[in-house]
């Protein structure tokens, strides 16, 4: 996520640099053509004069490019002294090409569905003929960066030397559909919505649309035991963190950009990509580099069972899940213990800093 209330937040890193793409043209899986479409991204360090110290981090949701930095700088997985790291922006955040940003006629709801597929075939672009760069160290994705980490396993399988994915599956099996859509049900509602031609943010949608993801967000043993205590100020309340996230949770969102995105969700399935017929397995075993695959244990939104499923297809995988309660935010370093799990694990599997142990 984008905004975790009552999370570890990391210090900024310094260095980041924004940079802007257009692919005039970009004809999608829908089969509708944007004249153009803007990705948005970040890079880290310098790109070596090989070009072969590049690590990929693609975004999740409605998240920018400063989304992995629990993962860079001293005493962390990746170093940009020696790396270059590059952080996309996935379609419909509000930054890159999104139902806010488009010219009609693909302004607000009329802008076309993206799928992770379509993201994943920009950034290919991106990176092989903007950056000339045609060969990654590693891929590192989060939520729906683990998607997209999937879709680059399954699309180009020998583009990265080894892939990690943490709190993020293969597919969105029908729970998660269903997730979604209660979603996307509470922040339509709203009659200030106007089927996505609203004048006006639908205010009472956000909010309970804010209210239903905050459910889902952590475990439910992460709220018995009050682990929001931890980061958050002294004398807070139940009722203020709930509060908190019914007023606060992803400030400045469009709606229309948040349902694009959940739409992107919703539609991933790396065995619906051409050569598979449909068969998420068959995609799976077809996986060729080294893979980590860090589910959180008490993930709501990607169900450690819905892993352990598809790792057992996977012919070169280390499954490794995440012992927290922080449940799908625990994929993003929300709390210490959880930072210092996926720093560890993520640097030996990677074997990018030799010289630090």
């Amino acid at each position: 996520m984008s905004q975790q209330i009552f999370a570890q937040i990391p210090k900024r890193v310094d260095g980041a640099t924004k940079h802007e793409y257009v692919i005039n043209n970009f004809k999608t899986e829908s089969g509708v053509t944007l004249p153009q479409a803007h990705i948005i991204y970040g890079t880290y360090g310098h790109l070596n004069a090989a070009h072969d110290n590049v690590v990929l981090l693609p975004s999740h949701y409605m998240a920018n490019y400063h989304g992995y930095e629990w993962l860079i700088g001293p005493g962390k997985a990746l170093d940009t002294t020696k790396l270059f790291l590059v952080a996309t922006e996935l379609f419909g955040n509000g930054r890159s090409s999104s139902p806010s940003n488009t010219p009609e006629p693909f302004h607000g709801p009329r802008f076309p569905i993206m799928t992770i597929r379509d993201n994943v075939a920009a950034v290919h672009q991106l990176l092989t003929h903007e950056l000339k760069i045609t060969h990654l160290r590693a891929l590192i994705g989060f939520s729906m960066g683990a998607q997209q980490a999937f879709q680059w396993a399954v699309s180009y399988p020998t583009f990265a030397d080894r892939i990690v994915a943490t709190s993020g599956t293969a597919k969105t099996y029908p729970h998660g559909v269903v997730r979604l859509e209660g979603q996307i049900a509470a922040l339509t509602a709203d009659d200030a919505f106007q089927n996505g031609d609203y004048k006006t943010p639908p205010k009472r949608g956000f909010e309970a649309f804010a209210v239903v993801w905050a459910g889902w967000l952590y475990s439910q043993e992460w709220w018995r035991k009050e682990l929001w205590r931890a980061n958050a100020p002294a004398g807070t309340t139940f009722e203020q963190v709930l509060d908190n996230y019914r007023t606060h949770f992803i400030p400045g969102a469009d709606a229309n950009d948040l349902i694009l995105q959940m739409r992107t969700w919703e539609h991933h399935d790396v065995g619906a990509t051409p050569g598979f017929g449909g068969d998420v397995e068959k995609a799976l075993r077809s996986i060729k580099v080294p893979f980590l695959y860090m589910p959180s244990e008490t993930d709501l939104y990607f169900p450690l069972g819905d892993a352990r499923y598809e790792a057992a297809f996977m012919p070169n995988v280390l499954f490794k899940p995440i012992p927290s309660l922080w449940g799908h935010t625990a994929g993003a370093a929300s709390n210490p213990a959880d930072a210092k799990f996926l720093n560890e694990n993520i640097e030996e599997f990677l074997g990018l800093n030799p010289s630090n142990k």
